[in-house]
């Protein structure tokens, strides 16, 4: 164990396994089917295929983020045990949950002002934002301080690209991402809008490409033009997918491509959260690479 706790919330989508094997704790989010409050577990409570039977069944869905107070709460019993807390949020440029952690963390610090607690805004989403954290473990268990592991991450949170696509339009639509004209041509088109993350840490589409085998070239295509070393890339890759078909094509075809990488290709479940905004036919690919400008 490190000399701090380093600590996420439950939309880094990777796998409780995971997260416990790296020594990393998470606060959950939060989401609503028809007007029942369920907590973002990573699928402990419901599983995907359960959630996305109720939504198509034509359940009313939201999300909403981790309160000032369950930040309190979650924090609090690390502090009272005398470590130091370093914790890292989902992209501000995608929820203001950054704001209600540092609210949080300014209130605790009068409580214990002998303490350490930092909140890093990751500007990453899903397993590209637990792409960070989990390098960060790594430093962390190297024996690096809490301010080097948040001076690291801060300095190199733009170098995690992501690049995903969609196949089932329906839900951008209903999230107002994507407009009900320009949905109903790409539905009818078979449009894969292929998207990014920009620097801000805001989803940004790029490319409008007709089937998922197409997009699914692109991608790959898009990781050998972004990737450190290119096709001789050696680091770490994640995927996450609420479509485990075309995720694990994905992985496969990354893997052919890329023989130089760290291990296999990590392959995770987008959680409910992300889910709720994106649907089944979701699937994204993160790497590393050149900063984003």
């Amino acid at each position: 164990m490190g000399e701090f706790e380093l600590t996420c919330c439950s939309t880094v989508d990777l796998s409780p396994e995971w997260l416990k094997k790296k020594n990393i704790h998470y606060a959950l989010f939060n989401y609503i089917l028809d007007d029942i409050n369920y907590k973002d577990d990573m699928w402990q409570t419901m599983t995907p295929d359960a959630f996305f039977a109720k939504v198509e069944a034509g359940a009313n869905s939201s999300t909403s983020m981790v309160s000032i107070g369950e930040y309190m709460d979650f924090f609090r019993p690390f502090l009272e045990n005398g470590r130091d807390v370093l914790h890292v949020c989902l992209s501000s440029g995608i929820t203001s949950s950054v704001e209600s952690a540092r609210q949080a963390a300014t209130i605790l610090r009068e409580d214990f002002p002998e303490r350490k607690l930092f909140i890093v805004d990751s500007l990453c989403a899903s397993a590209g934002y637990g792409l960070l954290v989990d390098k960060m473990a790594e430093l962390r268990d190297m024996g690096f301080s809490i301010e080097d592991v948040r001076d690291w991450a801060e300095e190199n949170r733009r170098e995690v690209i992501h690049w995903f696509f969609v196949h089932d339009l329906k839900y951008l639509i209903k999230g107002g991402r994507v407009s009900k004209a320009a949905g109903a041509v790409g539905q009818m088109l078979n449009i894969c809008p292929l998207m990014n993350v920009d620097n801000e840490g805001r989803l940004a589409p790029q490319e409008k490409i007709r089937t998922k085998k197409k997009v699914i070239r692109r991608t790959v295509e898009k990781m050998k033009e972004d990737a450190k070393g290119g096709v001789k890339y050696d680091n770490t890759c994640f995927i996450s997918c609420t479509d485990p078909v075309a995720g694990e094509e994905l992985k496969r075809q990354v893997e052919e491509e890329f023989p130089n990488m760290k291990g296999k290709v990590k392959l995770f479940r987008i959680g409910a959260t992300i889910a709720t905004h994106t649907g089944p036919g979701t699937v994204a690919l993160f790497f590393w690479g050149d900063k984003r400008v």
